[in-house]
This record gives C-alpha cells, structure tokens and sequence, in this order.
C-alpha cells in the first residue's frame, strides 16, 4: 500500500512497561506517538491539530511500579484491557546480554503473541528484539539489536538472521516486525511507526519539533519558524497571510506596504513589533522554509528552486540559507532528503 490506512479515529499504540526497562524509551516514544498531527498545528498556529495515534502504557502488573534507574510507572491498562492495539512498542530490556530471559516475560510473551497473531505491528527498541526472539516471534527472520546484544541474539536464536551492521530492520509478514539498534535509535524507530501509521509528512514534523537527525548525532536544523503565525495586529496579519502565498513575487515588501495603506516605515515598525522580524526578514523566512521542503522532496537544481522562491541571484540565495541553516542547500538535501526517502519507504511498506 502506497499511503497510511485512512482512519477515522487515532491508531492505538500500546508501549509495553516492566521493570527492566528505562523511562526514556517509554515516556519517550509517548511523547512522539501524542505528537504526532497535535503538535505541529500548536505550534504553527496556535491551535492543535487532531491526533493521529493513541498511546498507552500497558503492563502485566498494575502500578505503580519501579522500573530502571528508580523511575516510578504507573500504567495506563493491564495487557488483558489491551488485545489488540494496532501498534505495540517493546522497549530496551536493561539486563547483562548473557542473562537468559528464559520463564521472566510469560505473560509478556503470551500477551505479544497473541497480539501479533491477529494483526498488531510489533516493534522493538535497543535489546527488547530479545524479547521478540523468546517469543519465537523473529525465527527465520532477519533482526538487528543494540551492538552489545547481537552476539547474545544469534548465539542464543540460531535461527534469527542478525544484521549488526543495520540500525533499523523491519521483518516478518507485512513487515509488522520492527527493530531498532542501539542507544538513541527508539527515536528514528518512533519516526518510521510514525511514517507507517499516519505519513510521511506527520514523521518530518515531528522530527523538526523534536530535532531528530536520522542516524546523526547532534542537533540539525529541524526547527521550522511558525512563518504563517498569526499576531494581534489585523494590519500586520493580512500582509503575514499575503506573504504566505505570494513569498516568490519580485518586490514582496512594496505589495505589503500597498496592501497595508501604511509608509514602509510604519510597517516595518508595527511587523518588527508584532512578529520580531521586518517584513523583508519574514519574506526571506518564508522563502527559507519552502527551499527546505523542495530539497527534502525534490531533485530539482538549487538554482531552479532559487528561482522558484523569488530569488534572481542564486548565489545570494545559497548564501542566506547557510546563514540560516547553518548547512548548505545541498548538505541539507544529502542529510534530510534521505530521512524523507526513509520514512516514505516506512509508508509505502504498510
């Protein structure tokens, strides 16, 4: 299928809690699955957007209980409340690679087996692939974990095909068995569930928002400026809404100083006011924004988009971005151009 399954409420997402596992791959991937369609609409426009995926945390026990690093979880259901969400999240399990997980996980184990057996898609961050091989799910598949888990994987499951050298394998029929590698990689597992369940432009938003590099560390340039922000001002929102669509004409601050009755510089004075920016900085915003999308999505030639945006001199163009960006237009393509690529195969695979 070519495109997330059209849905008339929120996909439900059950993350699996018990006391081997750390907070921040639970309350982290909660953080992103409740993101998901709300988050971006809040922060554009002041308004939340409807939620794309529901999420829970679901475990064995009733809470509270502790869980890795003293953290207290206090689950939302008991798995027997929760037969058949459309998503299931395993996080890492936090015990030596060599401790057998033999009789630990029975209800766990029963629980995921039977859920992936009427359609859940399962996933698994760091070591809790391991999990997924004592419940026979993962035999004769391929599999990654975190690098100090692979050797206790393939010894332990000599019938798992472990990829060491991947950090995100998807597996199983329909693809509905995910894994995610070591450290920090939940976070790109939670953006390709994110692509799967609801598109690949709700997984970039919440990218930006959150600043996930896919693969990367450090911070990049994810963060996308409100540019369509609405302010208190009518006369500086009707040129912020003219701006919106019509950011490529040549002389944009003249058309706003037209469209606004005003003198340049008592425009400029009540915009600067209203939204921190003059109007040609809020222009050039814009401008920037819409060169990120093209490069994300397209292969069109930086001069071409330059143009395309309201730029005659594409060397200023490349110069304003890298100023802004702090990365070229084409390190900004090779970088995120592929996270997109990877997220659209994360939907067409569903």
């Amino acid at each position: 299928m070519n495109a997330p399954i059209a849905r008339t409420a929120p996909a439900s997402a059950a993350i699996l809690a018990f006391p081997e596992a750390t907070a921040s791959v639970i309350y982290g991937l909660s953080d992103l699955f409740h993101s998901a369609g709300r988050d971006w609409g809040l922060i554009v426009t002041g308004t939340p957007g409807a939620p794309l995926i529901r999420p829970r945390i679901v475990a064995a026990e009733a809470g509270p209980f502790r869980i890795a690093n003293d953290v207290t979880v206090v689950p939302d259901a008991l798995l027997s409340e929760v037969p058949d969400p459309d998503l299931i999240c395993v996080p890492e399990i936090l015990v030596a690679p060599s401790e057998p997980l033999t009789g630990r996980f029975e209800r766990e184990i029963e629980w995921l087996r039977s859920c992936y057996a009427r359609g859940s898609t399962v996933a698994a961050a760091c070591s809790g692939s391991l999990l997924l091989a004592e419940a026979g799910l993962l035999d004769g598949e391929a599999a990654t974990s975190h690098w100090a888990y692979c050797d206790a994987l393939a010894k332990r499951y000599p019938g798992i095909s472990v990829q060491r050298q991947r950090s995100l394998v998807a597996a199983g029929e329909g693809q509905r068995l995910i894994m995610a590698g070591g450290g920090s990689s939940w976070l790109d597992l939670g953006l390709f569930l994110i692509a799967r369940i609801a598109g690949v432009d709700a997984a970039m938003q919440v990218a930006r928002i959150y600043l996930i590099d896919w693969h990367h560390a450090g911070q990049q340039p994810f963060a996308r400026l409100s540019a369509s922000r609405q302010t208190d001002d009518a006369v500086v929102t009707e040129c912020q809404v003219w701006a919106a669509t019509h950011y490529n004409e040549p002389a944009p601050v003249a058309a706003m100083v037209q469209l606004s009755g005003l003198s340049e510089r008592s425009l400029t004075r009540r915009f600067q006011r209203a939204t921190g920016l003059t109007p040609i900085q809020y222009v050039h915003t814009i401008r920037i924004e819409e060169a990120k999308q093209m490069l994300e999505a397209t292969q069109d030639p930086i001069e071409a988009i330059a143009h395309d945006l309201g730029y005659e001199d594409a060397s200023f163009f490349m110069r304003l971005f890298k100023r802004d960006v702090k990365l070229t237009p084409s390190q900004y393509r090779r970088k995120f151009g592929r996270l997109r690529e990877v997220l659209r195969g994360a939907e067409r695979a569903h």
